[in-house]
C-alpha cells in the first residue's frame, strides 16, 4: 500500500470480497513473506505466551489475530488439541504453511499436539467470500473424539470444541475467574450466564457455601453439570435453565437478599456501533437488578466482552445503575482479558473485555 503521495504504508493481504480491502501484515518494506518470515512470526507469538502464561501455556490462546500479526486468525490450545478459526481470505490461503509452522515450533519446545480442529463456521467467513466449514484439519493426524479435558486454575473441564461456542471454551477470563474465587469463601454465589460453569466452579474452589448457576441454554447447562461432576462439586451447585433477566426479575419480586455475591458474564450485547445504545440499556437493566438483590457488603462481578462498549461507557453505565438501584459501589478491581489475548494500544478492537469486581457499601 502507498499513500496518495507515493509513500510506502505497508504490505498486506488484499481481498476484493471483503469490506476490509487490505489487512496489513508488515510496515517494513524489506520484509519477504517466505516460510522463514512466517516461522519467525509464529515463534515470536509462541515465545510471548511461554513468557506471560508460564504454567498455563498448555491451555491458552496461541495466536490472537491482528495483535500477533496474523489478521483473521485465531488459534486456541486445549492441551494436545489446537482449535483454529480462519476469518480472512489471506490467512485461508497460507493456513497450511502456518499450521505446519505451529507444529514445528511447538515440537521444538517438546510440546505434543494430537490434532488440529478447524472451527470455520463463523458468519464472518461469508463476508470474505469463504465457505463455512468445521472439522479436523486433513493435514495432520487426529483422535476420534471432538471433546477433550483441560485443567485451568486447578479445575477440570470437558471442552466440546466441535459444538461449543467460538472455539469451545472462553480462555480470556482465566485470571478473572481466579479473582472471583479469592472472594467466594463462605458466600452464597449466583453465577448468571454460566455457560459451561467456569465461574461457578471457581467460586466453589474458592470455598463458596452455595452456588447457583443460571444459563438460558440447556446444552450449556448440561455441559456445566458434567464439569461439576468431574470436579466433585455436583452436590454443591444448583443449575437452572433460565433467561438471566427473567431469573433476576423473579428474585426481585420475592424480595430479600438470597445471594451476597453475583457474577454477570453475559454475551456481547452489541456487535456494532449502531446498537451500542440498546446494549447499554441491556447492561444497565441486568446490573441494576443485581445491585438491588445484593445486601450491603455484597459483591458484584460484572463484565462486557464487546469492544464497541469501551471502559468509560461501561463505567458510566455502572454509576448510573447504582444510582437507579439506590446503592453505593466500591471498586475492588478493574481487570481485562488474560495476557494471551494481548492488547495493541493502537488497535481498539483488541481491547474488548472489561471486568469489574465491586462491593455494595
Amino acid at each position: 500500500m502507498f499513500s496518495e503521495k507515493g509513500a510506502y504504508l505497508g504490505t498486506g493481504f488484499a481481498s476484493d470480497a471483503s469490506k476490509i480491502r487490505v489487512r496489513i501484515l508488515s510496515s517494513n518494506a524489506n520484509d519477504v513473506f517466505d516460510e522463514k518470515f512466517w516461522e519467525g512470526r509464529v515463534r515470536y507469538a509462541l515465545d510471548y505466551r511461554r513468557t506471560v502464561m508460564k504454567n498455563d501455556f498448555q491451555c491458552c490462546r496461541l495466536i490472537f489475530g491482528e495483535a500477533d500479526g496474523f489478521p483473521g486468525l485465531t488459534v486456541d490450545r486445549f492441551s494436545g488439541i489446537l482449535v483454529t478459526q480462519v476469518l480472512s481470505y489471506g490467512m485461508e490461503k497460507i493456513k497450511d504453511t502456518l499450521y505446519r509452522m505451529l507444529l514445528e515450533v511447538l515440537g521444538s519446545y517438546g510440546e505434543e499436539i494430537n490434532g488440529i480442529y478447524e472451527r470455520n463456521d463463523s458468519q464472518i467467513r461469508l463476508l470474505e467470500g469463504l465457505e463455512q466449514t468445521k472439522g479436523w484439519y486433513a493435514g495432520h493426524s487426529h483422535p476420534e473424539k471432538t471433546e477433550t479435558e483441560i485443567t485451568e486454575n486447578g479445575i477440570k473441564y470437558l471442552v466440546d470444541f466441535e459444538n461449543g461456542q467460538k472455539t469451545g471454551f472462553f480462555l480470556d477470563q482465566k485470571y478473572n475467574r481466579a479473582a472471583v474465587a479469592r472472594l467466594s469463601s463462605g458466600r452464597n454465589v449466583l453465577d448468571c450466564f454460566t455457560h459451561t460453569g467456569s465461574f461457578a466452579l471457581n467460586a466453589m474452589k474458592g470455598g463458596a457455601k452455595k452456588v447457583t448457576a443460571v444459563d438460558v441454554s440447556e446444552t450449556a447447562v448440561n455441559q456445566a453439570k458434567k464439569n461439576a461432576e468431574l470436579n466433585r462439586y455436583a452436590g454443591n451447585i444448583d443449575f437452572v435453565v433460565s433467561d438471566a433477566f427473567d431469573y433476576l426479575g423473579a428474585l426481585l419480586e420475592k424480595g430479600g437478599h438470597p445471594f451476597d455475591f453475583i457474577i454477570l458474564d453475559p454475551p456481547a450485547f452489541t456487535k456494532s456501533r449502531r446498537t451500542v445504545g440498546n446494549a447499554q440499556r441491556g447492561y444497565a437493566e441486568i446490573n441494576t437488578m443485581a445491585m438491588r438483590l445484593l445486601p450491603r457488603g455484597g459483591y458484584l462481578a460484572t463484565c462486557s466482552c464487546s469492544h464497541f462498549m469501551p471502559a468509560p461507557l461501561f463505567e458510566k453505565m455502572l454509576t448510573e445503575s447504582a444510582r437507579t438501584a439506590g446503592v453505593t459501589l466500591r471498586q475492588i478491581e478493574a481487570r481485562q482479558q488474560s495476557p494471551d489475548h494481548p492488547i495493541l494500544l493502537a488497535s481498539s478492537e483488541t481491547d474488548y473485555l472489561k471486568f469489574y469486581i465491586l462491593q455494595v457499601v
